[in-house]
């Protein structure tokens, strides 16, 4: 057989980069995803979902975390949820606000997860984890309206979390976000505070500073 008639060979498969296969290392398979989420009220079953945002982790060619690009959405209160108004005192949520833009749950969920589901693939993680401030709190509105809308692709894990509480209480002393935040030398504007995309941001700044400090 000539070297013509040799059948055609698939070219190998690009090796994945050496920082996505650390990214699937540093936490056992699971990608870290900032959420934040603003509600009518602390019962996740009886209380309307109200905001959402979302940051998927980074790593850059060092190994170190970063903040990735956030996700928001405001949310249709789903009918038959109640709202507290001093949980939107608060919050400064105007719900017939011409330019809030709301979406509904269904929606507001699928715009959050495709990131997130894309950042788990690209790192080559098993799925996401959920990173927040008293992060059982976000994680139970989030699982409430996945299955309130019977959502079937849902990328974090069912009750796993990372929170900062505990991660800011063991680095510096401190569990409010905004003392917390301060303490990493980020910063905190007040006026900002119980946004959604800021608190996320902020969390999310505060859980890459903390890890990054982190003896490996």
């Amino acid at each position: 057989m000539t070297d013509a008639a040799l059948p055609p060979t698939a070219a190998p498969a690009p090796a994945a980069p050496a920082v996505n296969l650390a990214m699937a290392q540093r936490f056992r398979g699971f990608l870290p995803v900032v959420i934040d989420v603003e509600t009518g009220g602390f019962d996740c079953n009886r209380n309307a979902l109200l905001e959402i945002a979302a940051v998927p982790i980074e790593m850059d060619e060092n190994g170190l975390l970063y903040p990735g690009q956030t996700a928001s959405a405001h949310v249709i209160p789903a009918e038959g949820l109640e709202i507290d108004p001093k949980s939107l005192e608060i919050t400064g949520i105007i719900l017939d606000h011409p330019f809030r833009l709301a979406k509904s749950e269904k929606d507001a969920l699928d715009h959050i997860f495709a990131p997130v589901r894309a950042a788990v693939k690209k790192y080559g993680c098993q799925r996401a984890i959920l990173v927040g401030h008293n992060a059982h709190f976000d994680l139970g509105f989030v699982n409430a309206a996945v299955t309130r809308v019977g959502h079937k692709r849902n990328p974090f894990h069912p009750f796993s979390v990372f929170d900062t509480v505990t991660m800011a209480g063991i680095a510096y002393g401190q569990t409010v976000l905004a003392r917390a935040a301060a303490a990493a030398g980020l910063g905190w504007d007040a006026d900002e505070a119980h946004s959604a995309v800021y608190d996320t941001e902020q969390t999310a700044k505060l859980f890459c500073t903390i890890a990054n400090a982190w003896p490996r």
